[in-house]
This record gives structure tokens, C-alpha cells and sequence, in this order.
């Protein structure tokens, strides 16, 4: 290892996977250098590249070809002729995308169970360090629809609003997201540069079926048009509705609310979650006052973005009262509590607007919204 930034030869850098590792990395110009190969890329550049890199990800290769003997050529082939070229140079390590196939009697994975082994010659003959990851389904970002990822080609159709062709709703699925993989490749390139051993297990694996890909898909579809928005802030669904949404159109990029307006001024909601309440903002005009209600259990949060508002707040039983002012510039957050009834009036110049969070979705058969003027 040497001091700088490590120099990582990336081949298949136009593929999926390659387009999203060779970004990452060159997001980090102080630690990575990226030495990007694609089919453009000559003989002697290739071999350049070999000659100067500190570590090799391999990922080139063939799925979908014209004819099984491409197979051979494009996952053996290239891997085979890389290997040359390292032995030419110096031995370097080597970080393979293999697959799940490789185990399994088709013409694709006895071609990557090959190149598997044509990188443990290498390593057995110098001494590099090689990996294989035996990858299954990666989806996310930049996936080709209509190709090799059921997720891509799901996300591609229903962000058109066009019908999906699903045979078996129950065949599962096992998928691995493109941000966890090029985060596991990148602590290996720098283990593999430091000494230390790489990790062979890629995850998580996410488990699930054709028909719940589908449905979650078409909820996220409905955003727009219901403001309801699901979980997305972990695990699966995070990665599906980041890749879902990868695959808009630009012209899909917004979507209108509906303004409910009135003398007080207008009032909209953002978007409602199955339980973690709702967003929404609301205008009120100089002089005007919103509220004079309580609740029992829902519980509100208020952020003045623009004007100055007054704040009364009166305890259901006790009749203690308690006022406060903000202006935008405080950006200070403002809590409703249950049992108090509360208004707010703008009492500045210009027109106010609010931000709003309340901790429950409305439901209108049980708004727990109850009228009582201060």
C-alpha cells in the first residue's frame, strides 16, 4: 500500500452497477481514483489501467446475450484476459460480481463458476487476494427495465400508469440493493489496499414476492393522488421507493395539493402517513385568528416560515392561560397539548404561513377537534 489516494480499475463501468460504484467513489477524489473500462476502452488502455491500479473490481460480464457461447466469452473471456494483464503487470487484488448462478446447471452460471475459478488460479499463483461475490437480484438506480431486474422493469410500468404481467404473485424474490453492494465494495477496496481481508457476505437480502412488489409499488404510485405516504424511511421500502422513483419521468417530478381557502385564508396537506400523522401548511391574512378548539389526544406542532403570530393557550378545567409571539426569523417550534384550547393570529403586516405536523392523519369520523373559543 502506498500514501494517496488508492487507484481502483472499475471494468463494466457503463453497467448498473458500475455506473453506481464508479459515482461513489469519484465522490471522493482524496481517497479513490477511478480508472473507469468499458467495451470502448482499447487493449492498450486497458492495459495502462491494469499496469497503475491498486485494486481491481471486476465487473464486467454477459446475461442477456445474442448466443450461449457469449457466455463463455464475455464472463470467462474478459475475465481470463484480466488476468493476464495483472500477471503481466504486477498481482493485484481482485473484487468479482459473480452470482447465485454460479451454482446452478445453466450455461450463465457455469460461465461465472469458471471465471470464479480462473481468479482462484490467479490468487493461488501470486498470492492476490480475490474475492467472488455470489450476488442475487440487485436493484436500485439506474437498473435497465425490461432487461434483467423485475424490480426495474415493475418500476418502469407502473410510474407510466401501464399493467404488469405477473404469472406467479407468490414466486418470492431475494434482492439486494445497489447502495448496501457498492457500500460493502467500497470497505472492501479499502481493506483489500490496507492488508486486511475482505467480507464475502453482501446484505441485507430482502425477501419478498412477486405480488407484494407489485402492490407496494402501485401504493407508492398513489402518493400523489392520496398524499399517503408509506414507511419509506427504512429497510425495504426505502430502497424500493428510492428506485420507484428513480425511474419518473421529469414531468412526474411534482404534484399539486388542493387548496381549501376561506376568509381566514388557504389550508393544505402535504402528505399523511399510516402512523406518524401528517404534514400541511396553512396562510392566514393581518389580523386573522385560526383555531379556538382543543383536543384530547392529537397533538400538533406549528412553525411560522413567514410573519409573526400570537400564540393563546387556555387549560379545559383549570382555566390557566398562558401566551407567546414568534416571528419567522425565531424559527422556533410551537406545541399544541392536550386539554388546552389554543388559537393562533397573525399579527403581523403581511400575510402569515405556518407549517404544520400533527401526530395523527385527520379522520373526519373521529377528528378529535373540539370547538371552544378563548
Amino acid at each position: 500500500m502506498t500514501d494517496g489516494p488508492t487507484s481502483v480499475l472499475v471494468t463494466g463501468a457503463d453497467g448498473f452497477i458500475g455506473k453506481n460504484l464508479v459515482v461513489r467513489l469519484s465522490e471522493d477524489p482524496a481517497q479513490f481514483v477511478v480508472h473507469p473500462v468499458t467495451r470502448r476502452t482499447s487493449p492498450a488502455e486497458l492495459a495502462d489501467a491494469v499496469g497503475s491500479c491498486d485494486v481491481v473490481v471486476h465487473l464486467a460480464g454477459v446475461n442477456r446475450p445474442q448466443t450461449e457461447s457469449e457466455f463463455g466469452s464475455g464472463n470467462v473471456g474478459s475475465t481470463e484476459t484480466l488476468v493476464r494483464l495483472l500477471e503481466a503487470a504486477a498481482p493485484k487484488p481482485v473484487l468479482f460480481s459473480s452470482s447465485t448462478q454460479a451454482v446452478a446447471d445453466n450455461a450463465y452460471g457455469r460461465s461465472k463458476l469458471d471465471a470464479e475459478q480462473c481468479l482462484e488460479g490467479y490468487s493461488a499463483r501470486t498470492g492476490a487476494t480475490t474475492i467472488s461475490y455470489r450476488l442475487t437480484n440487485v436493484f436500485g438506480k439506474w437498473c435497465r427495465p425490461h432487461y434483467n431486474s423485475a424490480v426495474a422493469t415493475f418500476c418502469h410500468l407502473v410510474a407510466r400508469g401501464e399493467a404488469l404481467d405477473i404469472h406467479d404473485p407468490a414466486a418470492p424474490l431475494r434482492l439486494l440493493y445497489i447502495d448496501d453492494l457498492v457500500d460493502h465494495l467500497v470497505t472492501d477496496i479499502r481493506a483489500v489496499h490496507s492488508g486486511r481481508p475482505p467480507r464475502a457476505e453482501i446484505g441485507p437480502v430482502y425477501e419478498t414476492t412477486v405480488g407484494a412488489l407489485a402492490e407496494e409499488l402501485r401504493q407508492f404510485a398513489s402518493v400523489p393522488i392520496t398524499h399517503d405516504i408509506p414507511r419509506t424511511g427504512t429497510g425495504l421500502t426505502r430502497a424500493l421507493y428510492a428506485t420507484y422513483l428513480s425511474h419518473l419521468e421529469p414531468s412526474s417530478f411534482s404534484f399539486p395539493l388542493t387548496r381549501h381557502v376561506d376568509a381566514r385564508g388557504a389550508f393544505s396537506e402535504m402528505l399523511r402517513t399510516a402512523d406518524s400523522g401528517q404534514f400541511s401548511f396553512f396562510t392566514a391574512g393581518p389580523g386573522v385568528k385560526r383555531g379556538g378548539h382543543y383536543h384530547h389526544t392529537k397533538n400538533e406542532k406549528f412553525l411560522v416560515v413567514r410573519g409573526a403570530a400570537r400564540y393563546r393557550f387556555r387549560h379545559v378545567v383549570s382555566g390557566e392561560t398562558y401566551e407567546l409571539t414568534t416571528v419567522a426569523e425565531d424559527a422556533r417550534v410551537v406545541m399544541t397539548v392536550p386539554g388546552w384550547t389554543h388559537d393562533i393570529t397573525n399579527i403581523g403586516d403581511e400575510e402569515m404561513v405556518v407549517m404544520l405536523w400533527a401526530n395523527e392523519a385527520f379522520d373526519r369520523s373521529r377528528p378529535d377537534t373540539i370547538a371552544n373559543p378563548l
